[in-house]
């Protein structure tokens, strides 16, 4: 009885062999990734539907409302070339802080970025606080669309503003070529300039070509580089009123730290100048790029043919090419050896 219990038990507890096997996970419902598939496709299809539906509006308001659809598109195209641009000045600026030499790594795009960027912030800075007021930005907004010159930078200027406004800003600057020149006349007959005979026929003749309606050719005014360096055209033996007029010429305000900004200015003009070497030379600048490159230098290139404001600027940077820190006087006067009898600047006038 009992070995036929135990028997029974013995048959009753299952062996390692007949444990059953965990069963395997369902298969994932296809309908899982389908339903994930469907939910993408049905927002991409509602973005679509949306956007259409903006664009349809646009198009609308562009019918009804084009004036002031127009100045919407200006200030906001403008609103964000000047934050990119401003983003990148800063970018540069902190990249210079801390190496010098980086400014000669720069391309030219940078180095006129750079160059540029200081004087267009101030001018839109006065406009941006206004409009940023309570309620303002709807007298700001028609008044600087009707003012753009006094209240807006390049940024948010057309084409045909930006080379009309060029045009305005360089006659004004114009009107100093003279003082220039007859700061130049004036220290001629100096000593520093009369002890080198040979250095002071070359530079008589220089000043006789300007005053006779032509210019002296960049070989001669090379030569006459030494003049620069020292008494009496250096930025240092300059007189002030040399140097306010000089300013004038250049687009810069004379009040404080003259000769530092001046020089500053000239450095980067040259520094642009052999970016410009360096990415193949004057021949790869587009029309737009030499039009501002000669604005930039004292030329108006209005109605000048893509190859007179090439063969320009090739001299002016055959002449900058010889220019170093303790001469960069030389460039800040080469507005008037280069362009002072030029018809397109006296065009300006007549």
């Amino acid at each position: 009885m009992f070995s036929s219990a135990s028997h029974m038990k013995q048959q009753s507890a299952p062996t390692s062999s007949q444990v059953p096997s965990p069963e395997p996970p369902p298969p994932k419902s296809p309908s899982g990734e389908h339903g994930g598939i469907k939910q993408k496709s049905l927002h991409v299809t509602v973005v679509s539907r949306y956007m259409e539906y903006v664009n349809s509006y646009i198009k609308i308001l562009d019918q009804k409302f084009p004036a002031a659809m127009h100045v919407y598109r200006i200030f906001m195209v403008g609103t964000k070339e000047l934050l990119r641009d401003i983003k990148e000045y800063f970018r540069l600026v902190s990249n210079i802080k801390w190496d010098d030499q980086v400014l000669r790594q720069l391309t030219r795009k940078e180095l006129e970025l750079y160059q540029s960027m200081p004087k267009d912030m101030l001018k839109i800075f006065p406009f941006l606080v206004l409009s940023s007021l309570p309620f303002a930005n709807y007298v700001m907004f028609p008044v600087a669309y009707k003012y753009p010159r006094q209240l807006l930078c390049k940024h948010f200027w057309t084409l045909q503003q930006r080379v009309e406004f060029a045009m305005l800003n360089h006659r004004k600057r114009l009107l100093n070529q003279r003082a220039v020149f007859r700061s130049l006349q004036l220290q001629l007959d100096m000593q520093a300039v009369k002890s080198d005979k040979t250095l002071h026929k070359k530079w008589s003749h220089a000043l006789a070509c300007l005053g006779s309606g032509q210019h002296p050719r960049p070989e001669i005014v090379i030569q006459c580089l030494p003049l620069f360096r020292g008494d009496p055209y250096h930025i240092d033996y300059l007189m002030p009123s040399h140097v306010n007029a000089l300013l004038r010429l250049h687009g810069m305000h004379s009040m404080w730290r003259r000769r530092n900004r001046l020089v500053h200015h000239a450095s980067l003009i040259h520094e642009i100048d052999l970016a410009i070497l360096r990415e193949g030379g004057v021949e790869t600048l587009t029309q737009d790029e030499m039009r501002s490159a000669c604005f930039l230098r004292g030329l108006n290139p209005v109605n000048m043919r893509s190859e007179d404001m090439c063969a320009w600027l090739s001299q002016w940077v055959k002449i900058s090419t010889q220019v170093d820190e303790t001469s960069l006087s030389l460039l800040l006067h080469c507005p008037v050896l280069l362009a002072y009898n030029k018809p397109s600047n006296w065009a300006l006038f007549h």
